[in-house]
């Protein structure tokens, strides 16, 4: 899968599209996907000319993990809008870590496993690497899919 085909299944946009690629999946069973970490990432804007100690936030990978892990749960479901069909949502995360930093010019690789998808809602675990070392592991993650009609500003609630 192409970029192309990750924008078809993710709301994501520039700066947040955190994966680059989908290299082989297997619908509803695991995915492996890739995101190229490079010195032009938005959060690296402003840094000092000559700093090096500049790891790849925490957050964006977890986030760029994430993002493959939805990537896989929304896989061959029918949304023929990702922007105002079903939304994708993060609804819990466990046992993470954190296991060594990302730096500009690392391929984080992405592997992510489904321990069971449901009608509308995924559990997930896996691990990023980087050149075969492990970077992050998830041990589990559980995604929910809902409309995006309900999680307006105002959905639910009655006026004034």
């Amino acid at each position: 899968m192409n970029i192309a085909d990750i924008r078809a299944l993710l709301p994501h946009r520039y700066p947040m599209l955190l994966v680059d690629q989908v290299h082989d999946v297997q619908p509803g069973e695991w995915l492996v996907a890739s995101k190229a970490v490079t010195a032009n990432e938005p959060c690296y804007a402003g840094l000092p000319e000559g700093a090096t100690d500049h790891a790849y936030p925490a957050s964006l990978l977890i986030e760029s993990w994430c993002q493959a892990a939805g990537v896989l749960t929304v896989l061959g479901r029918p949304n023929p809008d990702v922007l105002t069909g079903q939304v994708t949502l993060f609804a819990a995360i466990a046992d993470l870590e954190l296991v060594a930093p990302v730096w500009p010019g690392d391929v984080l690789r992405h592997r992510v496993l489904a321990q069971k998808i449901v009608s509308d809602a995924a559990v997930l675990e896996g691990e990023s690497t980087v050149d075969g070392r492990q970077v992050l592991r998830v041990g589990r993650i559980i995604i929910a899919l809902r409309p995006a009609s309900e999680l307006g500003p105002t959905a639910g609630r009655e006026p004034g």
